[in-house]
């Protein structure tokens, strides 16, 4: 039968399906079988037959006949999963019933009366059909999971056979041992079977379906208080699922041992159509779905130094009952580690290889999940974030990272990915060997919209951080404090900065002391005290190498005069909130030399008009999201306290949600005009006479007249000369004794797993468009926008 005959024979069905009035019967097989038994239909024909308002009208006029297409359609798996689906027929009728259910899925979702449909028994389903199995019979929802599950491991379908000749009977699907037809090797297993375009396609089939049958999540409106796991994904991941080890293996090796490079030829993509990596993605996103789960929340697995045979250590307690985050916080081999942070960074390292040599390799689209699956191994697996930061490696993370930062920071429909790079360079940051790591040389020239520098991956990270905050758009303000937090947390570690860096914090300070800046809304002194931190933990801890930043200080002096005489009184203070309604823009551009940027780089671009976004919850403040710890001599942590005063500080309310507080006292154009807050004479007082001011007071002290004397003696212009006197001179014994070094480390809270639970699903929405599985549902977790 031809592919014509075939679609239009579907599309009969499903006409006679949208305008019965009757209950068909199910063991109707001649109607039912008309919707998978003769036809060959893609996913797309499937989508284009089966209209959205149809399904729906179907679920409002007749509810049984849907209700017994999802079970008739379930039940097809279910048979293909026992059978082992050996004939072409039968693996088409699989496809087929896939499809339609990954087409309907979301439909059943939307509403709200249908939600119980899955997880509810169908009478008579039970193994006999007698009224006696009602009783054990499964809900459907579970019963099409493990379907699934036996289906992605089905040899000849999804899975080469181990079968040496055709003689031999066909593997018995219930004997059959999972853990050894896990897809690729890497992680606990080490053979990697031949590629297989057919098998790829159809575990790619089967994951959109399974990816689907979790999205029950998005019709879910966000509630901060819904530790809700959700069913779906917490039947699939527990001990029910006899494949979820080698499911699981499967998917992170198939993640990570992809290389869209072609094998290391360029171009060779252009010859070659990578059927693998519609397959990876589907991977990517299945892993990030099955992994979301509330760590605050939990008990955390412990790291201790075991090692047993086995890939996954055998450490007690025995942690989250979901066997996928089990699976990933035990992980524990080196050789491991190494495979899974080698492909990642490999992969977030392709958008940037396009820059080199244009068109020269495969450029993937899914960084976002890739970055989602980094966060989610160094939340629930200690041992690999320490290994990442064990040496250089960590490198190339960070740099990648640093790429998607500078070039979205432009473009609104991408601050959920600002987000997430931001979330993952402060959970670094709270590790000493992040900011050890720092002082290596940057020599890799990855043209980037950003001033040309001579230094290190630390001047690196400024730098683009100094680009955000000038040139990002306005959403991006609730993220200032996170960049500036990176920055303190690194700060006592940095061993050089170079000229231009050195300018770039002294400029950030400019900008964040002026006094309609400071006096606009309540939480922006903080970002002054941030700026201070850096400085006095680079000049107590590492004065030697940092020259640059000493000359910097001594000739932006003022700034610090200024600071230290800040007006307080009434008039001074509604002048300067005058002169703010006269300046909108949110910080001075000059005043920075932005000098040339890179060459072969393109400024980053704001969103094309029109582009679709998903709105993000608010993510809590800093002082929710980190903690502060104060390292001792000996570079061990001891956690501090929050002192209980912190509100009353700021001047700002207690109780209240605060993320909504706080993105409305960022916003310079909001505060007194509404009658929210106004800024006091004892406001101000209250925080200025907390400046740390001591350290820099003095080195100016003791610097300026030395240096001035050097001018007038020599009658120099030039800095050189300066400079070296800067090098070779010393504080020793006349700076305040250090102060101790305060890390304000990442910790995981209900704000912030609420948060990836919606950016990864909108990026997932977002994601699938072909074909565009949620496009046009009726989704809670997030509102879709235009830019």
């Amino acid at each position: 039968m031809g592919s014509s005959d075939s679609k239009l024979n579907f599309r009969k069905a499903v006409i006679q399906l949208t305008t019965k009035t009757q209950p068909v019967e199910a063991t109707d097989d001649a109607f039912w079988d008309q919707f998978w038994a003769d036809t060959a239909t893609s996913v797309q024909d499937v989508f284009a037959l089966v209209p959205a308002a149809e399904i729906r009208a179907v679920r409002e006029e007749s509810p049984s006949n849907l209700a017994t297409l999802c079970y008739k359609a379930v039940e097809k798996l279910v048979q293909g999963a026992e059978s082992g689906c050996h004939s072409e027929k039968e693996k088409q009728i699989v496809l087929n019933c896939s499809r339609l259910l990954t087409r309907v899925l979301p439909y059943i979702f939307e509403d709200p009366d249908w939600r119980g449909f899955f997880w509810s028994t169908v009478p008579g389903a039970g193994r006999g059909g007698g009224e006696e199995d009602d009783e054990n019979a499964r809900p459907l929802a579970e019963s099409l999971l493990l379907a699934i599950a036996d289906l992605l491991f089905c040899p000849d379908f999804t899975v080469q056979s181990h079968r040496r000749s055709t003689v031999d009977s066909a593997e018995d699907v219930h004997s059959l041992d999972s853990c050894e037809y896990i897809w690729e090797a890497g992680v606990g297993f080490a053979h990697s079977p031949q590629p297989n375009y057919i098998h790829d396609m159809n575990r790619m089939e089967l994951l959109k379906l399974l990816l689907t049958c979790f999205s029950e999540a998005m019709y879910l409106p966000p509630a901060p208080e819904s530790g809700s796991t959700n069913p779906w994904v917490q039947f699939f991941c527990s001990t029910e699922n006899r494949h979820a080890l080698p499911l699981f293996t499967s998917l992170l090796n198939t993640v990570c041992a992809y290389d869209p490079v072609g094998y290391g030829i360029p171009y060779n993509h252009l010859l070659f159509s990578d059927y693998r990596e519609p397959l990876v993605e589907e991977a990517a996103q299945v892993l990030i779905v099955t992994l979301d789960h509330d760590s605050a929340s939990s008990a955390s697995p412990t790291v201790d130094g075991t090692t047993t045979g086995t890939a996954m250590d055998d450490a007690d307690p025995p942690g989250p009952e979901n066997l996928f985050v089990n699976y990933l916080s035990r992980i524990h081999r080196e050789e491991d580690f190494q495979f899974i942070l080698k492909g990642i960074a490999r992969l977030l390292s392709n958008p940037l290889l396009q820059t080199y040599l244009p068109n020269s390799t495969k450029k993937i689209q899914f960084h976002q999940e890739l970055l989602v699956l980094f966060w989610k191994l160094c939340d629930f697996n200690k041992k690999f974030l320490f290994f990442v930061l064990k040496s250089s490696d960590v490198l190339d993370i960070l740099v990648p990272i640093l790429f998607f930062l500078n070039d979205a920071r432009a473009d609104q429909s991408r601050v959920g990915l600002m987000h997430i790079g931001v979330f993952i360079l402060l959970l670094l940051s709270g590790e000493r060997n992040f900011g050890v790591r720092l002082n290596k040389p940057y020599s890799v020239r990855v043209p980037m919209d950003i001033p040309v520098f001579t230094g290190t991956h630390a001047d690196l990270l400024i730098v683009v951080f100094h680009k955000i905050i000038t040139s990002g758009h306005q959403r991006l303000q609730p993220l200032f404090d996170c960049l500036l937090t990176i920055v303190v947390n690194v700060s006592p570690y940095l061993k050089s900065l170079s000229m231009v860096t050195a300018n770039k914090l002294l400029h950030l300070l400019e900008a964040f002391s002026t006094t309609w800046f400071l006096f606009s809304a309540a939480q922006n002194h903080h970002l002054v005290f941030f700026l201070l931190e850096v400085f006095n933990n680079i000049i107590q801890y590492q004065f030697d190498g940092n020259s640059n930043l000493v000359y910097a200080i001594i000739r932006k002096r003022s700034v610090f005069h200024q600071l230290a005489n800040l007006p307080t009184d009434p008039p001074t203070i509604h002048k300067a909130l005058q002169r703010r309604r006269r300046t909108p823009e949110p910080l001075s551009r000059t005043g920075s030399q932005e000098g040339t940027s890179m060459e072969g780089s393109r400024p980053a671009a704001p969103a094309e008009p029109g582009t679709l976004k998903t709105s993000l919850v608010a993510t809590p403040g800093i002082d929710k999201l980190t903690e502060k710890s104060q390292v001792s001599e000996d570079g061990t942590l001891r956690s501090l306290e929050p002192e209980p005063q912190q509100s009353s500080e700021d001047g700002s309310p207690a109780k209240g949600e605060p993320s909504q507080a706080w993105r409305e006292q960022r916003r310079p154009s909001s505060s007194s005009a509404s009658g929210q807050w106004s800024p006091t004479p004892e406001w101000v007082l209250s925080w200025k006479s907390k400046l740390p001011l001591q350290t820099i007071m003095r080195l100016l002290q003791v610097l300026v007249p030395q240096v001035e004397k050097i001018c007038i003696d020599k009658g120099l212009t030039d800095e050189s000369e300066i400079l070296r006197f800067l090098q070779h001179g010393t504080l020793v014994g006349l700076l305040p004794v250090p102060h101790p070094i305060l890390i304000r480390k990442y910790q995981a809270n209900s704000g912030t797993a609420m948060w990836f639970r919606t950016y990864m699903w909108g990026v997932i929405y977002l994601r699938n468009v072909d074909p565009p599985v949620w496009y046009d549902t009726d989704v809670k977790l997030f509102e879709i926008q235009r830019v």
